[in-house]
């Protein structure tokens, strides 16, 4: 804008020297100061009434993109004149002819946009193209020019009209031509707003094949805009309009030409500058020259990638039709178009057998859910896509941006964008259902919140679902059941623990009936009552530990009957099946299984403390001689084990995947009760923190083959390795059966939630339980599982019914 501004103040000043002989001090860098120094210098010579008209000239300088001043700019310069701000036609000739007659057929339909008084359409009207329309939004210059020019060029055009908001159909003209005009619409103030809408309805009203000329002084920040808004599917050219013979040094006039192309294809940018030209004003061509370089290595990125970000403008015709398995990243609105921005995915479905439920659909997905695999990974969007039932859906992406609006607000200005990427065989017109992930939840209320070093921010909260299984009903039907859930803010859409609720005076009668000391719930409530106060209801509550409500902790559970002749055995001989659970989370698996097996000595590991804390405090979890929780690394912790029959964490380890936790205050410490003794069963039950990798559950460390390793020397002969695997992605799955098959013998998997939760078991022993005795062995941990509820049993022998043999 500076190098604008410049030129039009030494117009100004040319005007004025030209009528009075005056000279103002011009400013280099700001025509601000120009025209205030000049409005404050008293001219030398001159009448009175001159002096004023001269000022008042002066004053229209103060905002270019104001109807306003320049109507008073018109008014005062008068009809008679015309007022050339960048290369006059002795120097425009040849270049703008010779591009006019590349294009074809005649006649040509002109658009010169910003027209002012220049006598520029006069000129080309002169060399044989009459059908031109000029624009401007003042109606002082459009009603000067029109008189000028009604009787020698009767076939001109001239109208009224914001060159932001043209009132053309679309494919309008063969060529628009701009002098200025886009310069002046860049108003640093303003940023690109006005601009970005002027080109966007040059690109629209402008035929295919038909080319856009800017004359411009080529500053940074019109490249920018310029370079950006036409880099899918337009060629572009730069030139130099030769300079009119002067003893001064003048700025430079640019001729940028865009050709419309049908097609998303990035073109590079052809320089056909000469030297000459580049050494007129070395400032402004250098700047020139690093912003083509530049824009041609954003170019060759774009052309070799598959996610090229797109705008609705780039697609233009090629959103019309659907085509099969085609998927194109967008940004929609922004730019005044609506209240806000967004990123989308139009994903064109593949071809299936049963008709579509919809010609065209909108997937919101929240920010919290964006990094999900099933969302975040191309694979993963195709699964929603064919689980949508549409032709055509539009992924929206939700972020920051978006955190204090409505969903009715975001559906409302997504409506009008929406519409734009129908496809254009839309039965009708017909609208456009909005889907999003439901998580089903009724009524939420946030407990607890803290975060910490390792995990990030953890979220305890209680929710009240819409529906629950028949199953915990009918354990509790007298009220609406509560459930206390553990949520990890980097994927705060996968609950990490959840807990039945019960009131404290039902729990304390329940827990009576088992033998269990009284005061364990009671003492928990009085534990950390200051920090449940907020909770109103919730104090009241605590957990109840007779039910889990994870189908994959009973799906684990329900691994057990692989080796129940064996755990049998252990429990008629008066000994202890010997578990390690890597993976405490909420301590509600640990605490079941403690209940439910009393010949079952546990030993869990949490490499967070401050996850443990949680468990005691609000998942009311108890330690005691034969369950036990250990703050260390659970991969180091197994390879301890292994290694030395006496489980030792050192200070530090060279494996990337430890974290020495806090507590760990000596150099040195050892893990009590985990000894020489081999583990009969060993569970894997930790998520990954990088929810965008395809493996959600567990981290990839724990599928690594030497750690599989590791875990079979550990295991007894007849032991048993339990791993939750959470993944959407088949070849993530398939990569990790192939490292297990590698490793063990004998491979069962059971399939939870619809294909994303699948519980892997893995036999050390090589002789292995027929699979007609799969039943048999499922009735026999049936016997010696102790269970309150029936119900619960029943599940999990259901369960282990359907586990199947993979290896």
């Amino acid at each position: 804008m500076v190098l604008f501004v410049q030129n039009m103040t030494l117009k100004i000043q040319q005007l004025l020297l030209s009528k009075q002989k005056q000279n103002y001090n011009l400013s280099e860098c700001s025509w601000v100061a120009a025209a205030a120094a000049a409005k404050k210098k008293k001219p030398k010579m001159g009448p009175k009434s001159k002096t004023k008209g001269n000022d008042d000239i002066l004053e229209t300088l103060g905002d270019f993109t104001s109807k306003d001043n320049w109507d008073k700019f018109f008014t005062i310069r008068g009809s008679d004149s015309s007022f050339e701000w960048y290369a006059e036609w002795p120097q425009l000739r040849d270049p703008l002819l010779s591009l006019l007659q590349t294009l074809h057929p005649p006649p040509l339909h002109l658009l010169v946009p910003a027209c002012g008084n220049s006598r520029l359409s006069e000129h080309l009207y002169d060399a044989g193209y009459t059908s031109i329309t000029n624009i401007d939004f003042s109606k002082v210059v459009i009603s000067d020019m029109l008189r000028r020019n009604v009787r020698d060029r009767p076939l001109m055009r001239w109208r009224v009209m914001d060159i932001t908001a043209m009132q053309f159909e679309d494919d309008a003209f063969n060529a628009v031509i701009d002098k200025g005009g886009l310069d002046a619409l860049m108003e640093p103030e303003l940023g690109p707003k006005l601009g970005n809408q002027y080109l966007s309805e040059i690109k629209r009203v402008l035929k295919p094949g038909g080319k856009f000329v800017c004359l411009t002084l080529a500053e940074s920040h019109v490249l920018d805009l310029l370079f950006s808004k036409f880099r899918l599917g337009w060629k572009m050219s730069v030139d130099a309009i030769p300079l009119k013979s002067s003893s001064k040094p003048n700025l430079q006039t640019y001729m940028v030409v865009v050709e419309k192309e049908l097609s998303t294809l990035v073109h590079q940018i052809t320089s056909l500058l000469h030297s000459s030209s580049l050494n007129c004003n070395s400032k402004q061509a250098s700047g020139l020259n690093e912003a083509l370089q530049n824009e041609n290595q954003i170019r060759v990125k774009y052309s070799s990638s598959s996610d090229v970000l797109y705008s609705v403008e780039d697609l233009q015709a090629e959103l019309t039709k659907l085509s099969q398995g085609r998927r194109l990243l967008l940004t929609l609105g922004g730019q005044g178009c609506s209240a806000f921005s967004y990123r989308a995915v139009v994903l064109d479905a593949e071809e299936q057998s049963d008709p579509f439920t919809y010609h065209c659909g909108v997937f919101i997905v929240p920010k919290t859910r964006a990094r999900e695999w099933l969302f975040f990974s191309e694979e993963g969007q195709w699964m929603v896509v064919r689980s949508s039932k549409a032709a055509r859906l539009i992924m929206v992406f939700l972020d920051a941006s978006h955190s204090d609006a409505s969903m009715d607000e975001i559906q409302k200005d997504l409506s009008p964008l929406v519409k734009q990427l129908a496809p254009a065989e839309n039965e009708n017109g017909a609208q456009i259902p909005f889907m999003m992930a439901s998580d089903g939840i009724k009524e939420r209320k946030l407990v607890h919140q803290v975060t910490s070093l390792l995990t990030g921010t953890i979220i305890i909260e209680d929710v009240i679902y819409e529906n629950v299984d028949s199953e915990v009903s009918c354990i509790f039907p007298s009220r609406e059941l509560v459930f206390r859930r553990l949520v990890f803010d980097r994927a705060v859409n996968l609950v990490q623990s959840e807990g039945l609720l019960k009131d404290e005076q039902i729990c304390s009668k329940l827990v009576g009936e088992t033998g269990r000391k009284k005061n364990n719930g009671s003492s928990k409530s009085g534990k950390s009552g200051s920090q449940r106060r907020n909770v109103g209801v919730s104090r009241q509550l605590t957990v109840y530990h007779g039910y889990v409500a994870s189908s994959y902790h009973t799906g684990i559970i329900s691994g057990f009957s692989l080796i129940s002749s064996y755990m049998e055995n252990v429990a008629s001989n008066g000994k202890m099946v010997k578990a390690v659970i890597i993976g405490l989370g909420a301590g509600l698996l640990p605490m079941f299984l403690h209940g439910c097996i009393p010949f079952l000595k546990i030993e869990a590991v949490e490499l967070d403390p401050v996850i443990v804390d949680i468990a005691r405090d609000y998942f009311s979890f108890v330690d005691d001689e034969r369950l036990k929780v250990h703050v260390a690394d659970g991969i180091h912790f197994v390879r301890e084990m292994a290694s030395s029959g006496e489980a030792h964490i050192h200070g530090k380890s060279n494996d990337s995947s430890y974290t020495e936790s806090p507590l760990n205050a000596s150099p040195t410490t050892s893990y009590a009760g985990v000894g020489a003794t081999e583990v009969d069963i060993i569970v894997v039950d930790v998520d990954s923190s990088d929810p965008s990798s395809g493996l959600t559950c567990p981290a990839p460390d724990f599928v690594d083959e030497s750690f599989l390793e590791i875990v079979k020397d550990k295991l007894s002969e007849e032991g048993l390795f339990v791993v939750n695997l959470v993944s959407r992605s088949q070849a993530i799955k398939d990569m990790v059966l192939s490292r297990m098959k590698k490793v063990f013998s004998h491979l069962f998997c059971l399939h939870l939630d619809e294909d994303v939760n699948e519980v892997h078991f893995a036999l050390k022993s090589e002789s292995c339980i027929d699979d007609s005795c799969l039943s048999e062995a499922s009735l026999k941990l049936d016997k010696f599982l102790k269970f309150k509820h029936p119900e619960i049993g029943q599940n999990i022998i259901n369960k282990a019914k359907n586990i199947t043999r993979l290896k």
